[in-house]
C-alpha cells in the first residue's frame, strides 16, 4: 500500500461487493489534513458501505484505502451513526454515552477516572448539550441525541471525524445547530459526512464526493452546476474520473 502521510485519506482503486453484487467500482479520492468533504449519492449507491471501508469495518476486495499512512481500522478516526440502536428504556445517561467512548480505560471495578468524566463533560459542552448530561439518553429529542453522539465522537480527540446522515432525524433548528458545532471544527478536524442536504453543504466543504457505484470528486461550485444535468448521472461520471 501506499503511504500517504501528507493525506488524511488516500483510497486507491477501491472495489468492494457483496457476494455477486458489485457496490464499489473503482473508487479513488484523497482528502488532505483538515479538509471537509461531503458525500452525496443514491440510496443503495454504497455511501455507508465506503464509511465501513473507511472505519475497518469491511475490507477492500481490490485497491488501498490509507488513513494517516495506516491501513484501517485507525484509533484516530472517528465515527456518529444516524442514530444509535439500543433499547430506549436502558437506563443510560447522556454521560454515560460519551464515557462510553472512553470504555478502555475502566478501571479492574468499573469506575471511569475523573479526568475521563472532566473530557466527557468537556465534549458535551462543545456539542452544547451540557445540561443534559443527567438526562437518560432515551428520553432525548433526535436533535439532542444526536449531538451526544457528535459529544461522543469527539470525547477522544479525533483527527477525523466520519458522519453518516447527522441531520436525518432532526428539525430544521436541530439541523442548523449540529452544523455549527461541524463547522467550529473545520480546519483542526477531518471530516467526511454522509449527507442528501446538498444545499446545506455547499458552502461548507471543500470537496464533494459524488458516489454512485463509481466516484466523482467535485468542488462544490462544480456540484451546483452539475445538478441541472442530473446529479448521478453514471456515463457523465465515469467520463469525468
Amino acid at each position: 500500500m501506499r503511504q500517504s502521510v501528507n493525506k488524511a485519506i488516500d483510497v486507491s482503486n477501491l472495489w468492494f461487493g457483496y457476494d455477486a453484487e458489485s457496490v464499489l467500482h473503482d473508487v479513488t479520492f484523497q482528502v488532505e489534513q483538515g479538509q471537509f468533504l461531503g458525500i452525496i449519492g443514491p440510496n443503495g449507491g454504497g455511501k455507508s458501505t465506503l464509511l465501513k471501508l473507511l472505519l475497518g469495518l469491511l475490507q477492500p476486495q481490490q485497491g488501498s484505502i490509507s488513513i494517516r499512512g495506516k491501513s484501517p481500522p485507525v484509533p484516530e478516526v472517528a465515527y456518529v451513526p444516524q442514530t444509535l440502536s439500543f433499547d430506549r428504556q436502558f437506563p443510560i445517561t447522556a454521560l454515560e454515552v460519551v464515557l462510553g467512548a472512553q470504555s478502555r480505560h475502566l478501571s479492574f471495578l468499573g469506575r471511569y477516572r475523573s479526568e475521563d468524566v472532566d473530557c466527557a463533560r468537556y465534549a458535551l459542552e462543545q456539542a452544547g448539550v451540557l445540561e443534559y448530561e443527567s438526562h437518560l439518553f432515551g428520553t432525548l429529542s433526535g436533535g439532542i441525541s444526536q449531538r451526544v453522539l457528535i459529544a461522543r465522537a469527539l470525547v477522544s480527540n479525533p483527527s477525523i471525524l466520519l458522519l453518516d446522515e447527522p441531520t436525518s432525524c432532526t428539525d430544521q433548528e436541530a439541523e442548523s445547530q449540529l452544523f455549527e458545532i461541524i463547522e467550529t471544527l473545520k480546519g483542526s478536524t477531518t471530516i467526511v459526512m454522509v449527507t442528501h442536504h446538498i444545499e446545506v453543504i455547499a458552502p461548507l466543504v471543500e470537496k464533494v464526493l459524488c458516489i454512485h457505484k463509481t466516484a466523482l470528486v467535485m468542488d462544490p461550485k462544480e456540484m451546483c452546476e452539475h445538478l441541472s444535468f442530473g446529479l448521478y448521472h453514471i456515463p457523465e461520471m465515469k467520463e469525468r474520473r
